[in-house]
């Protein structure tokens, strides 16, 4: 793995007690195995019960990843390589070459972009011309083309001016030279001469805009007389006349060459929109700008088969449609679960560890004793906290040997009771009577299953008597309705358990012939009594699967 690489320990979506506990407690045992960059997060917000656990334990809140798509700020890391729109084209091929790339961003004093310079567009504008005229032109100030040429200057006029040039090499005889003075427009032309006193002066007497004299030859007292006179500027350069011809032609402002249709991305976009985008347009390449409109990198092609550098270790889940958004984007490194095989599929062998406990937090626990590593009073605090939960104090048919044979050690290492702990877990736990609008009630601890063709929501949630729930079952029957025409639910239903009574209500919107179909005792309209069910895993949902299986 990459250094850079950030690995988030992370539970389902609308995560219960159980997934967040078992997150913490699993990042830190990896953390002390070894494993570079882990740390915990959530897919949703806590419910009461995980906040009083937290605040009981004084444990911080894990980061919230509202989803885990893979971005352009993912995979664009490289540092921006920018040129100013004033700098010459020489510049520009020396970027080019010393950093390897093919694409430069132009910006302005503020590194705003002012276009896109390519480096095929830039050479074919300068080696493979449509037309030859071009040859000749050259577009710059006399202080860019003095850069270029590391020339000495006598008598610049207006050297920050940006003139439209055309280029010209004083190779011929003097007499001809003459003649051809007369064919060109003087105060567009840079003159390239060597060591031909007759050919500069007839230059100068010319007016010609700029005069380069190559080879690094002596200028005479008079040629700069008249130089000042006719207002002709004159640079000496060490080059020779080839040279100066070359390096004159490449001091062009890139500004002049950039092709201003280019595309904007932000940081924050996802990967698969500029995938889309490059797909579909001309571009071979996006500027990345941040949100005040600043440049801060290129992204190209080559960045689409780029590994986003988040990794995900999945806990108390292993179906994708449960995950946190995102999650078939970014390669999953392991999963540690307690609950049925889903829908899940890896390009790469992983570690998957699933077994058939009350609660993945029991499972975390058995990794900590394999591994010879005592979690400290905390972590052991929320692992025994997560066992209670999803265990119901040991009371749910879920509970194993192996669950009960933790408790002793969780509560020696953490210093807790579990039958006290547990009271007050869930007598603060529960969102029923604490006025947690309906259906936020519902999503506190929801998940969906797929059966057929069909798609299933059950949530649920713990009280310690049902007095609450009938005083709200008309509101929460009417969300659930709502919910299931929402999201085209087969069924939408929330179990309502009483872990004192040790039994369920569950409270439904589904087909017609639901009352028919699912076997449960009808204790009213879309109400069904459910004694004995303390687990909507183990009792309630494969009664279900098996139920609309047949549907």
């Amino acid at each position: 793995m990459s250094e850079h690489d950030r690995i988030f320990v992370i539970g389902h979506r609308n995560p219960d007690t159980d997934s967040i506990c078992s997150a913490i407690a699993y990042a830190e045992l990896r953390r002390q195995q070894g494993l570079a960059g882990v740390q915990p997060a959530r897919a949703g917000n806590i419910n009461h019960q995980t906040q009083f656990i937290l605040d009981h334990l004084n444990v911080a809140i894990p980061q919230l990843l509202s989803d885990v798509h893979p971005r352009i700020r993912d995979v664009v890391t490289e540092k921006v390589i920018s040129i100013h729109e004033s700098a010459p084209m020489s510049k520009a091929i020396e970027l080019y070459h010393r950093h390897h790339i093919r694409m430069l961003p132009v910006v302005d004093d503020d590194q705003r972009p002012k276009g896109l310079l390519m480096l095929k567009q830039a050479t074919e504008f300068f080696l493979v011309p449509a037309e030859p005229q071009k040859l000749r032109r050259v577009r710059a100030t006399l202080n860019s083309i003095q850069d270029c040429l590391g020339a000495q200057a006598y008598s610049l006029i207006d050297a920050d001016r940006l003139d439209d040039l055309n280029l010209y090499v004083g190779a011929r005889r003097e007499a001809s030279f003459k003649r051809w003075v007369d064919e060109i427009i003087p105060e567009r032309t840079i003159l390239i001469t060597g060591d031909r006193p007759g050919i500069q002066t007839l230059a100068v007497d010319a007016g010609v805009r700029l005069l380069i004299i190559s080879g690094g030859s002596k200028v005479e007292p008079e040629l700069l007389e008249r130089a000042e006179e006719k207002g002709v500027s004159i640079l000496v350069s060490q080059y020779d006349t080839a040279n100066c011809v070359w390096l004159t032609r490449m001091a062009m402002p890139v500004g002049s060459l950039i092709d201003d249709n280019y595309m904007v991305i932000k940081p924050n976009e996802l990967l698969e929109d500029l995938r889309f985008k490059l797909a579909h347009g001309k571009q071979a390449g996006a500027i990345v700008c941040s949100p005040d409109g600043r440049v801060e990198g290129i992204a190209t092609k080559s960045h689409l088969i780029k590994t986003s550098p988040l990794k995900l270790i999945l806990v108390d889940h292993n179906e994708l449609s449960q995950a946190v958004p995102g999650a078939d984007k970014v390669e999953i490194i392991e999963v540690i679960d307690h609950h049925r095989l889903g829908n899940f599929h890896t390009d790469l062998p992983i570690r998957f560890i699933n077994q058939p406990l009350g609660s993945t937090c029991s499972l975390v626990a058995t990794l900590y004793q394999q591994a010879g590593i005592e979690p400290d009073k905390k972590v052991a605090g929320l692992l025994l906290a997560g066992l209670l939960s999803d265990t119901v104090i040991l009371k749910s048919p879920t509970a194993t040997d192996i669950d009960r044979q933790l408790i002793p050690w969780l509560e020696k290492l953490s210093g807790l009771d579990h039958q006290e702990f547990g009271s007050q877990l869930f007598a603060a736990g529960s969102p029923m009577a604490s006025g947690t609008p309906a259906r936020k009630l519902i999503f506190t601890d929801f998940k969906e299953y797929q059966v057929n063709d069909h798609v299933l929501g059950l949530g649920q949630v713990e009280v310690v008597n049902f007095h609450t729930f009938y005083q709200r079952q008309d509101e929460l029957t009417q969300e659930l309705k709502k919910i299931r025409d929402e999201k085209n639910y087969e069924l939408a239903a929330l179990l309502v358990t009483d872990i004192v009574m040790e039994t369920s209500l569950l409270v439904t919107a589904g087909p017609n012939e639901l009352p028919f179909i699912i076997g449960y005792p009808q204790e009213g309209e879309n109400l069904y009594r459910l004694k004995g069910v303390l687990s909507r895993k183990k009792q309630l949902v494969p009664h279900l699967l098996k139920v609309f299986k047949g549907a």
